[in-house]
């Protein structure tokens, strides 16, 4: 028994929705890390390391091997069976379509709370330098651009999001190999630093072990954005080649731009002195006589921002366009434009980013971009969830049927053992939000955003037929 070729699986020019493949091995890749290195990264980082101590590597590290996991998985299924809003579809079929509404709307509605927070960023940098113009007006103009990008070919909107990433990457080295340097004394003051801030101010864990976990899901909304790789699947050249390289790539440039640069930004930088106020990066050159450090940290910020507030949108309008196309959204929302972009989906995202925007301008305490944080968190972790699940249960039903799991194309290695570690592992960290006085705002908050849809479906929604054309039977994909 053997595993079916398709026009709709991987290699065909399009995808038989009408989407366009024209993001490349090199897109794909990049536009993850652009999701993921935002500029929660330079900026959420200090909260960790304020909240944790040194031991904030650790919970990184467990943030890393949480996403090798996820992309394990999301690896078999985007390969098997790759199409736009991927988890969307997959939860549907391979869980249940009550739990793929409900996981669509609060991924999509947890996008469109974050992505202005990028936006408002950015206009918040540009305003220190141009004071003149107000920061809704560049947060606006901002707004605009990756509207205007994300409507355009999707080979553009990978072009741009590829060098976006590569400014920031660049950044991260460039600190690694400073921050290198100082350690060792040959640049800096104070000499060699040995482990003396590593270990010297409370240890390596000051606020306990505890702390590790209880910041688990700010490292989650951290790293939240790798799953756009499945959401890109459908627009992917060959996607059984690019794909499988994108996941072992994206893995370990996550590890390695996480773990190294923030192992040695401790080991350089009193944890005491990290918070929210700057770049704790920043900081930490400048506390060594690097002024002009801030400076170029600022517009790494503001290009990390743009950059995630483009890779967001786009994921974001994929999610809600799979959403049309399951009948759990109008069917309007699955319209594609002249460039088969999602373009009605797109304009009703960054309508409620824009909304957004102007409501985070009432308020830019530090409290609530923490909360923003922590929600997004939330629901990036019930969607990782989700892949992993509907792996499982893609993984079973292939057995269970009596097909050849050996002939796919990609597989899951240690199943199923990696994906239960992965599902609760995650289920442990959103358990743990409720010890935690300063994030348990999320639960109050995202799972309503999850359950409120599941109710809707479960009520009036399951009477809406999912869009036919183009959509991918697995019957046909998979047959003896």
């Amino acid at each position: 028994m053997s595993l079916k070729e398709s026009e709709l699986l991987p290699g065909s020019s399009a995808t038989g929705e009408g989407l366009q493949r024209g993001l490349k091995s090199r897109h794909l890749q990049l536009i993850a890390l652009g999701g993921i290195i935002g500029s929660c990264y330079f900026l959420g980082t200090g909260y960790v390391i304020d909240a944790a101590g040194p031991a904030a590597c650790l919970a990184y590290l467990l943030g890393g091997l949480i996403v090798l996991c996820v992309m394990l998985c999301m690896g078999e299924l985007a390969v098997a069976i790759p199409i736009s809003g991927s988890f969307v579809t997959y939860a549907s079929d391979f869980i249940s379509p009550a739990w793929a509404c409900g996981v669509g709307w609060s991924y999509w509605l947890t996008w469109v709370f974050y992505v202005p927070s990028e936006m408002i960023a950015a206009g918040i940098i540009m305003n220190n330098f141009f004071p003149a113009v107000d920061t809704v007006w560049w947060a606006i103009g901002f707004g605009l651009i990756i509207t205007a990008i994300n409507l355009a070919y999707v080979g553009t909107f990978g072009e741009l999001e590829f060098w976006l990433a590569i400014i920031k990457i660049l950044a991260i080295i460039m600190f690694v190999v400073l921050a290198v340097l100082i350690f060792f004394g040959v640049i800096g003051q104070g000499g060699f630093k040995g482990t003396s801030l590593l270990l010297g101010d409370g240890g390596f864990t000051p606020k306990g072990s505890w702390a590790i976990l209880l910041t688990m899901v700010i490292i989650l909304v951290n790293f939240q954005g790798s799953e756009i790789i499945g959401l890109a699947a459908g627009e992917s050249k060959e996607p059984e080649k690019t794909i499988p390289v994108a996941v072992k790539n994206v893995t370990w440039r996550i590890i390695a731009l996480y773990i190294i640069p923030l192992f040695l930004l401790v080991c350089i930088f009193p944890w005491r002195e990290a918070g929210l106020q700057e770049s704790v990066f920043a900081a930490a050159l400048n506390s060594y006589g690097f002024k002009w450090a801030g400076g170029l940290f600022s517009f790494v910020v503001l290009t990390a921002a743009i950059s995630c507030s483009n890779s967001g949108l786009y994921g974001c309008t994929r999610a809600v366009y799979a959403l049309a196309r399951e009948g759990m959204a109008p069917k309007f929302l699955g319209k594609l434009n002249k460039n088969g972009v999602p373009q009605n989906a797109t304009l009703l995202s960054i309508a409620g980013c824009w909304i957004c925007v102007l409501a985070y301008t009432f308020d830019t305490s530090e409290i609530i971009y923490t909360y923003l944080l922590a929600l997004s968190g939330f629901a990036g972790a019930i969607a990782w969830i989700s892949i992993c699940w509907s792996q499982l249960n893609f993984r079973r039903k292939l057995v269970r049927e009596g097909f050849d799991v050996n002939q796919l194309k990609y597989r899951t290695p240690f199943f199923p053992y990696l994906t239960h570690f992965a599902i609760w592992v995650q289920v442990a960290c959103l358990g743990i939000i409720a010890f935690n006085e300063e994030l348990r705002i999320s639960l109050y908050i995202g799972l309503p955003l999850l359950v409120l849809p599941i109710i809707w479906y479960k009520l009036w929604g399951y009477k809406l037929k999912p869009a036919q054309v183009g959509r991918v039977k697995y019957e046909d994909v998979f047959v003896k």
